[in-house]
């Protein structure tokens, strides 16, 4: 894309329930992705991070406002196109894996590339490429059950960008990990963004995992209020962080 904007919403609007009984998640909400952004949104229980997310990536729809991916207006693509935009530009990374166990590591990274019929050496060098990115090479072989939460997730991290995606969409990724697992995760994640491999938004509740981000998106009752920019030093951000989800209050665990 020649100017660079990976996705977009402008005056977002999300509405549950019947007419008289509507529940209105998010305000109009205006946000813009770039090719080298890495994003992090984070609020208290409620605020509208995870519909955010679901909008954005394309499995919800708006009740009002436009959302802009790959330079399309979703709302108007046929079901057909969307399902390609989905593969082709959009990686996502949810909590809980979602790895199939009656699969090994590897064929579950190189699945998505299997089903749109990419042959087996291209899958194979693909996988062998992000397994070495992610330190997972010597667990190709293994079945879900047998690799560590952290190396799952990784695992998820690869099969989302075995397709290289403009896009990744993370809900949560390290709410499952230890300490540990999430710093490696998170150090994978900022090499891939800044390789220029893909754009990242990421939802989450934890301070620590934002300041991996370039920039962090404040959400509170469905409208975003702040927005704070990382500097060259980390701890500063996580700082910063902080002090701005302290002054917000509230509950900032999962929705």
């Amino acid at each position: 894309m020649k100017d660079n904007k990976v996705a977009e919403v402008k005056n977002l609007v999300k509405s549950y329930g019947a007419k008289g009984f509507l529940t209105k998640v998010l305000k109009g909400v205006d946000l813009e992705i770039q090719k080298k952004d890495f994003i992090a949104v984070m609020g208290p229980s409620g605020s509208g991070k995870t519909t955010l997310l679901n909008i954005l990536s394309t499995i919800d729809k708006p009740t009002q406002g436009v959302v802009m991916v790959d330079g399309r207006d979703v709302s108007k693509m046929p079901n057909r196109e969307l399902s390609k935009l989905r593969r082709d530009k959009i990686g996502f990374i949810f909590q809980d894996y979602n790895l199939l166990d009656t699969m090994s590591l590897q064929d579950n990274i190189a699945l998505p590339l299997a089903m749109s019929g990419v042959s087996g050496k291209e899958c194979i060098q693909k996988t062998g490429e992000l397994a070495r990115m992610f330190g997972l090479e010597e667990h190709l072989s293994k079945y879900p059950y047998q690799l560590s939460g952290g190396q799952k997730q990784r695992g998820a991290a690869c099969r989302a960008l075995i397709t290289e995606p403009e896009i990744i969409f993370a809900d949560e990724p390290t709410g499952a990990l230890d300490s540990k697992s999430s710093r490696e995760l998170l150090e994978c994640l900022r090499k891939v963004n800044e390789h220029g491999q893909a754009a990242i938004l990421m939802v989450t509740h934890d301070p620590f995992s934002a300041s991996y981000a370039r920039d962090v998106y404040m959400l509170r009752d469905g409208r975003i209020i702040c927005r704070i920019s990382r500097g060259s030093d980390r701890k500063e951000f996580y700082d910063r962080i902080i002090d701005v989800q302290t002054s917000m209050g509230g509950d900032f665990s999962w929705e």
